[in-house]
């Protein structure tokens, strides 16, 4: 079983009396992806930055690997790289001069070599040699996301990495942050695209009022908005009443004038018996669709009310 190497414990931040961070609790385990949930405004790149020693926390405590970071930033902060939202690249510098310099502020053996690597592995050796001021905003993130690999850390921070892409570019970077991970790496990321935690997350934590209020992998996470559902489309109003007396014992409920929804807990079985049911008493069906809850509804269900 994979060990924890990020810590999180308690942790508490005060901003002029507003609580941001009550009472936050995190494991994230060696060589998995991490995404934090959260509204606008949750706190989720406040407690980005106390993990990694940007600010300190009022409260609690961060280990990397063990090195507790407020007792010890500079050895913690030598363990992982950070991404922020917004690409730190130089726009006057080219994507080569860019890597390259990382390479030797990071004190790597061969800086040209390491820059070359990089630009190959996320596809930017064609603009290698243009000003990244040139550059789309999907080709500025792969460049930030490759300075963040100089060095080979183990452990990579991301903060909402996706910002302002377009769908291809988006796509390209969540297939480079998949391939970090199958090198072992482990990643925590922030994110306000539910689809991106789904796609990539291993586990899942949602922030709200300065707590994690749920936690799990992306389908455990599902099951927080209900079970799947399986929906029935009539052709008449009389179909649909006449199926809501006959499907009683699954507590059937009327959604639309020709739509009724029942909660599947076993799915092939209760669809198969309901289908089953409505064939032997005649009932015409139009159609039915399987519907399983997404992170969206999750997001509604745990925002409620707010």
């Amino acid at each position: 079983m994979n060990s924890s190497v990020i810590e999180i414990k308690h942790v508490k931040k005060n901003f002029k009396g507003n609580e941001v961070l009550k009472d936050v609790n995190i494991n994230v385990k060696q060589g998995s992806i991490y995404a934090l949930l959260g509204a606008n405004g949750a706190g989720k790149s406040t407690l980005l930055k106390i993990i990694t020693g940007l600010l300190n926390s009022d409260g609690g405590t961060v280990t990397i690997n063990t090195i507790n970071v407020a007792n010890n930033p500079t050895a913690a902060q030598e363990l992982f790289s950070f991404s922020s939202q917004h690409a730190t690249v130089d726009g006057v510098l080219t994507g080569y001069e860019n890597l390259k310099l990382i390479a030797k502020l990071r004190h790597e053996r061969n800086p040209r070599i390491v820059a070359e690597n990089l630009l190959d592995k996320f596809e930017l050796t064609e603009a290698k040699n243009k000003a990244v001021s040139t550059y789309s905003g999907g080709m500025r993130r792969r460049l930030d996301l490759a300075m963040s690999l100089v060095g080979n850390p183990e452990i990579i921070f991301l903060d909402e990495p996706t910002t302002g892409l377009d769908p291809k570019s988006r796509q390209d970077l969540w297939d480079s942050i998949k391939e970090m991970k199958s090198q072992g790496k482990t990643i925590f990321l922030t994110t306000q695209y539910l689809e991106e935690a789904d796609y990539l997350a291993d586990q899942i934590g949602f922030l709200r009022d300065g707590k994690i209020v749920a936690t799990g992998t992306p389908d455990e996470m599902k099951r927080i908005a209900g079970d799947d559902k399986l929906l029935l489309i009539f052709n008449r109003n009389l179909d649909a009443e006449l199926a809501l007396k006959l499907l009683e014992s699954y507590s059937p409920v009327k959604k639309d004038l020709c739509e009724v929804s029942i909660d599947l807990t076993e799915d092939i079985s209760t669809t198969l018996n309901v289908l089953n049911a409505l064939t032997t008493k005649q009932i015409e069906l139009k159609t039915f669709k399987m519907i399983t809850p997404t992170l969206d509804d999750v997001f509604m269900t745990l925002t409620k009310g707010r």
